[in-house]
């Protein structure tokens, strides 16, 4: 099923992603995740693809599959355009159809400096120009609130995006951020821009020191003070930390679903703890009963 099928306007909608096991590792260990996010109703799941996958890795399909015919949820798949010729995306999508796997999250992929990338997808919005002529998907983008780390300015990182949703984006999730503020002028500027598709905010929550510093040195997010008062008080007390890094987070959700936003997409880094928590606490506000 595609999304728009299930996303009725108005609603608020509300998504998790998460990512396939190690190479290392079985398949199989994803049911531990899932099994702890799965009654928690999430509108879709995505699953992540790495950069420098290739069709032959077929975990992100195989557990999109898992997803929709095993916990009856909706689900979409991350494909990247760096590393990714036209003859693999042909297969991939070959997968996907075979499965009856209807949606597909596009983007550039972040670079690997270990792997050189092909020629033929330069910009996700390659991608999702070539994707609309494979087949009838419901296809997705992502942006990113405080400008791409790549990008010299926030409008002509604007310009890009309004190129990917003309090459046939129906759905944007954006990148993660800590600034609600930041978040609202953006979306104000992007309608401005003539961008109308519907734009999920990309929350995640902080539950270690590590993880924020990797995360923000890898998409370029800015940490507001309030965040970094947070992180100075508890990044030496774990549980404290988590415990913090949900509040957070619930307050972010909270504030943003009062502010009509089309959607929440929750990184859940394969935490079903922290995502049950969370949405345990938002679910009558992003869902209220009449």
């Amino acid at each position: 099923m595609k999304i728009s099928e299930i996303l009725t306007h108005g609603k608020t909608a509300f998504t998790f992603e998460i990512f396939p096991p190690k190479k290392s590792s079985s398949i199989d260990t994803i049911y531990n995740t899932l099994d702890g996010l799965y009654d928690l109703n999430p509108d879709f799941i995505s699953v992540t693809y790495g950069a420098g996958g290739n069709a032959a890795d077929t975990k992100t399909c195989d557990i999109a599959q898992i997803i929709r015919d095993k916990y009856n949820i909706e689900s979409a798949v991350h494909l990247t355009a760096l590393y990714n010729s036209k003859e693999d995306i042909d297969e991939i999508v070959e997968q996907l159809k075979e499965r009856g796997i209807k949606n597909i999250l596009a983007l550039r992929g972040d670079r690997n400096p270990d792997i050189a990338p092909k020629e033929d997808f330069k910009y996700a919005s390659d991608l999702i120009a070539y994707l609309r002529t494979k087949g009838d998907f419901y296809i997705m983008g992502g942006c990113y609130p405080e400008c791409h780390p790549q990008c010299a300015s926030l409008d002509e990182d604007i310009e890009n995006l309004k190129r990917k949703v003309d090459a046939g984006t129906d759905r944007l999730l954006s990148q993660l951020f800590f600034s609600n503020d930041d978040y609202m002028k953006f979306v104000e500027k992007v309608r401005k821009a003539g961008i109308s598709v519907p734009i999920e905010a990309g929350i995640m929550p902080v539950v270690n020191k590590a993880q924020i510093e990797r995360m923000v040195t890898l998409c370029g997010a800015s940490l507001p003070q309030k965040f970094t008062r947070m992180m100075a008080r508890y990044e030496e007390y774990p549980d404290a930390l988590r415990d913090a890094g949900i509040a957070y987070a619930i307050d972010q959700i909270i504030d943003l679903v009062s502010q009509g936003v089309d959607g929440i997409h929750l990184y859940t880094m394969n935490n079903p703890y922290v995502a049950r928590k969370i949405t345990e606490a938002v679910a009558g506000v992003v869902r209220p009963a009449k």
